[in-house]
């Protein structure tokens, strides 16, 4: 993502922005006053790779369930994993319960604002700990996410996709834009995620509404074809191993026993597949092997 090293237009890219997404932000729970911290965190968690419309019902039922890090610490890992369910990536089910000990043992269960203290949470990235401190706790952190870098990408390089992923680079980006004032740093973080999920989007962009039209660089270029490197693209999932995980992780959460080998055989047809899923989940600390089977981690 190349940038100019001042944007004369940030302040008014800023503006535009922020007053659109008060008038036209979507009533997401995470956003609501009083979410709280925790929330938030669980929400940043669930969100990773997985559309708005899923992670909602399933954050609701976390937070009824385990309203507070230490709820959810005083529990086995497993019921984390169960409560996942559908949402993919089990891994980050283990990795927020682990993080939901921590923060209990060394934070006496409140989440820490500091991006170093959340960073040293497992499973806590540079953008959640930025995410996390920003939107709970409003301070002034640029915080940078695919739909954020495809806008700064458009909206100021003139590109018509963001180069792949460069923290420093993205955060320097975003750090140009990002107003002085604490709370409309704060709003702009979130307006312009906003902006590209559901404004300024990958395939299908609604450029004849953004607020931002007339101080679009890739607009004024008359949309150039992007020629820059492109990100791998992830493989389909119909058939790859996370399927095939997928199938196993079911079939773990199902019951309360170990599900055995000759049960899990049935699950692929694709024997030397099926090993290699297998295989992985027991390296992630998803399955552990017990006498008679596989277990989820207790």
């Amino acid at each position: 993502m190349n940038v100019t090293p001042l944007v004369p237009a940030a302040n008014g890219i800023s503006a535009a922005l922020n007053a659109w997404f008060v008038a036209n932000a979507r009533d997401l729970p995470w956003r609501r006053d009083g979410f709280g911290a925790w929330g938030i965190l669980v929400s940043e968690f669930m969100l990773q790779q997985t559309p708005v419309n899923r992670v909602i019902p399933r954050l609701e039922e976390w937070l009824a369930r385990w309203p507070t890090p230490a709820a959810l610490a005083a529990v086995p890992p497993s019921e984390a994993v169960r409560a996942w369910s559908s949402l993919g990536y089990p891994r980050r089910a283990l990795w927020l319960h682990a993080a939901a000990v921590q923060i209990t043992q060394l934070h006496g269960g409140v989440v820490p604002s500091d991006i170093d203290e959340l960073l040293a949470l497992t499973g806590i990235g540079d953008y959640t700990a930025r995410a996390v401190a920003a939107f709970a706790y409003g301070h002034r952190h640029p915080v940078v996410d695919t739909n954020t870098r495809r806008v700064i990408a458009r909206a100021i390089a003139g590109a018509g996709e963001p180069s792949p992923p460069s923290r420093a680079r993205d955060l320097d980006a975003m750090s140009l834009l990002l107003p002085q004032s604490v709370q409309e740093a704060a709003l702009f973080n979130a307006a312009i995620m906003e902006l590209g999920a559901v404004v300024c989007t990958s395939r299908s962009p609604h450029c004849e509404v953004c607020p931002i039209r007339h101080a679009c660089a890739w607009r004024a270029a008359d949309y150039p074809a992007y020629t820059g490197t492109r990100k791998t693209v992830q493989k389909k999932f119909a058939g790859s191993d996370r399927q095939v995980r997928g199938l196993i992780m079911a079939e773990l959460r199902s019951t309360h026993r170990s599900v055995t080998d000759a049960e899990i055989n049935t699950l692929w047809p694709d024997p030397a597949q099926l090993q290699r899923a297998l295989a992985s989940l027991v390296t992630d600390g998803l399955a552990l092997p017990v006498h008679d089977g596989y277990t989820l981690p207790d």
